[in-house]
C-alpha cells in the first residue's frame, strides 16, 4: 500500500481546474442584479468527489460540509458596511486571498476567501506534481464555517475575537473584475475587522504586528505583555482545537502607560481557520498527524496531543508566558471553563448553517462539553511543559538580575540598573523546572546570585548569557553557567519572530 501512494505522489501531475468555477449549484439560473442574497452555494464541493475507499485511505474529514449547500449575502462594497467599503491592498497568507478594505468610519476590515490555495507554501521543484494535488485536498481538514463559532465563545471568555461574516461574491462584480482579483469572482467569503479588541477593553495607542510588539518589549523594561491575557487566549486556542497560532495570527494593542510606569501589550488573535480540525480520520491523514506533522492535531472530545497542538504558538509561549505560575494558570482554566456554560456552547454551534449543524452541530457541542470538562488537565500540561525549561531576559537596557538559590526553590527577580520596581519576578521549584537560561540582552547587565543555606541536592541549573555589553556575575557558584556573549543566533530571546 506505502509503494502503490509513494508511486502515485511521485509520478502524478497537478490537477487543472481543481477548485469548482463558482460557488452556486445551479450556475445556469440567471442571478439577478438586484439579488441580497444566494441559495445553494457550497464552499467547495470538489472535495467531496471522493469515494469510500479514497475517504477510508485519506480521511472523510470535513469533506460534506464543504459541499453542503447554504445560503450566503451577495458582497457589494457600497453596502456591505455603513458608509461603503474602500479596496486596497491584495494579499493573504500563504493559502488565503486577501483584499485590504477601508469603511467609511476609518475601520480596517479584510475580506479573505473561506477556500484556500496552499500552493504558495510549496516548494517550486514539486508545485507542477501530484504533492499539490495532496495538498490542495488537505483543506478538507478545515471547517469551512468554524470561524463563525468563534465570536460567541470568545466573547463568553473574555478575549478579543473578530465577528467574520460570510458573503458571496458575484463574478460579474465590476469591482472584482481585475486580474488580482481573480480568486474572489463566484467564491464565498469572509469579512471581519482587521484587529477587533474584547468588551470594554480601552482604545489602544496603536495595533502592532508580532515582529513589532517583540522589538518593544526587547527594548525597553518599560513594555511588558498582558501575560494573563494572553494565558486566557492560548487555553482558548487549545479548547477550540486551533493549532495554527504561530506569530503572523496575532496583533497587539499597545496601551498607554499605567501609573506604575508599565506599557501593557494585549494580544489580538486573529484567523481561526483551524478550529475544530480533522485530520485522523484515514489512514494517510492518521499517519501525517501522528508521525509527520505532528501538531496537525484533529479536534475531539479529549486533547489528544495538547503540547504538539500548542507548540506553532511556541514563540509566543516562551516568552510572553513565563512569569506566570501553576497556580494562574489553574486559575485561568476554571475561570474559562466558568464562563462557557452550554447554554453559550449551544448558541454558538447553532451559528453554523442548518445543513452544516445537521452534519457536525451534535458532534461538535459533545466534544467542546467534554473538553471544558478537562480544561484544568489541559492548563496543568501546558504549564508543566513550559516550566520545565523556562527561558527569561533583560532588555536592550542595563538591568540588575538578582538570583535568590533556596532549599526548595530559585527565586528570580528583574530591575532596572538604576530602579527598585522589578518588572519581572517568580520563583521556580525543582520538581518543575530543571533549567533556567537567562539573557541580559543589550546593556551592562549585573547578576547577583545569592545561595540561602546548605544548598539542596537538586535545583535548577542556570545558564546565563551576558549579551554584547560589560557584564558581571557574582559571584560564580555551582550549578551556573557564564557567558559573556549573546545565545545562539537561532536560539536567541531577542530573535524576532518570522511574521
Amino acid at each position: 500500500m506505502a509503494g502503490t501512494l509513494a508511486g502515485l505522489l511521485a509520478s502524478g501531475c497537478v490537477r487543472k481546474n481543481f477548485f469548482q468555477p463558482d460557488a452556486r449549484l445551479n450556475t445556469s439560473m440567471l442571478l439577478s442584479a438586484s439579488a441580497d442574497s444566494v441559495r445553494n452555494v457550497t464552499a467547495g464541493r470538489q472535495y467531496a468527489r471522493h469515494g469510500g475507499v479514497y475517504n477510508a485511505m485519506v480521511g472523510r474529514h470535513h469533506r460534506p460540509s464543504w459541499a453542503a449547500p447554504v445560503t450566503a449575502p451577495v458582497f457589494r462594497l457600497s453596502t456591505a458596511r455603513p458608509g461603503g467599503l474602500h479596496p486596497g491592498k491584495v494579499g493573504g497568507g500563504f493559502n488565503s486571498t486577501s483584499l485590504s478594505l477601508t469603511a467609511g468610519d476609518g475601520h480596517a476590515y479584510v475580506l479573505r476567501t473561506v477556500d484556500k490555495d496552499p500552493i504558495r507554501a510549496t516548494p517550486e521543484a514539486v508545485r507542477g506534481t501530484f504533492l499539490v494535488n495532496v495538498l490542495r485536498d488537505n483543506v478538507s481538514s478545515t471547517n469551512p464555517y468554524a470561524a463563525l463559532l468563534v465570536p460567541p465563545l470568545a466573547r463568553a471568555a473574555g478575549v478579543p475575537h473578530s465577528s467574520p461574516q460570510l458573503f458571496y461574491v458575484r463574478p460579474d462584480d465590476p469591482a472584482f473584475q481585475s486580474d488580482s482579483l481573480v480568486h474572489f469572482r463566484g467564491q464565498l467569503a469572509y469579512l471581519e475587522e482587521k484587529a477587533a479588541l474584547a468588551p470594554g477593553q480601552p482604545a489602544p495607542i496603536s495595533v502592532v504586528n508580532s515582529e513589532k510588539a517583540f522589538a518593544s518589549v526587547f527594548t525597553s523594561p518599560n513594555r511588558r505583555f498582558d501575560q494573563p491575557a494572553l494565558l486566557r487566549a492560548r487555553l482558548l486556542d487549545a479548547w477550540l482545537g486551533d493549532w495554527d497560532r504561530h506569530a503572523g495570527q496575532w496583533s497587539w494593542a499597545m496601551a498607554a502607560p499605567t501609573p506604575g510606569g508599565f506599557a501593557p501589550i494585549s494580544p489580538l488573535p486573529k484567523d481561526r481557520d483551524m478550529v475544530i480540525y480533522r485530520l485522523d480520520d484515514g489512514v494517510l491523514g492518521w499517519l501525517i498527524g501522528h508521525v509527520a506533522i505532528r501538531h496537525w492535531v484533529t479536534f475531539g472530545p479529549r486533547y489528544k496531543n495538547p503540547v504538539a497542538q500548542l507548540s506553532n504558538g511556541e514563540y509566543l509561549d516562551r516568552r510572553a508566558l513565563n512569569q506566570l505560575t501553576r497556580a494562574q494558570f489553574q486559575t485561568a482554566a476554571l475561570d474559562l471553563q466558568r464562563r462557557l456554560p452550554d447554554s453559550v456552547l449551544q448558541r454558538a454551534v447553532r451559528r453554523l448553517p442548518p445543513a452544516v449543524y445537521a452534519l457536525e452541530g451534535a458532534r461538535t457541542l459533545a466534544a467542546f462539553r467534554a473538553r471544558r470538562d478537562d480544561l484544568p488537565a489541559l492548563a496543568e500540561t501546558f504549564y508543566r511543559d513550559l516550566a520545565r525549561q523556562p527561558r527569561i531576559a533583560g532588555t536592550q537596557a542595563a538591568e540588575r538580575f538578582e538570583i535568590h538559590r533556596y532549599a526548595d526553590s530559585t527565586v528570580v527577580t528583574i530591575f532596572p540598573a538604576q530602579g527598585t520596581v522589578a518588572f519581572y519576578h517568580r520563583a521556580f521549584v525543582p520538581a518543575e523546572t530543571r533549567h533556567i537560561q537567562l539573557e541580559g540582552l543589550g546593556g551592562d547587565d549585573v547578576f547577583v546570585v545569592t545561595t540561602h543555606g546548605a544548598p539542596a541536592n537538586r535545583q535548577p541549573a542556570i545558564h546565563i548569557y551576558g549579551g554584547p555589553g560589560n557584564d558581571e556575575l557574582r559571584p560564580p557558584g555551582r550549578g551556573l553557567r557564564f557567558e559573556q556573549g549573546s545565545a545562539p543566533a537561532g536560539q536567541a530571546f531577542d530573535k524576532l519572530p518570522e511574521e
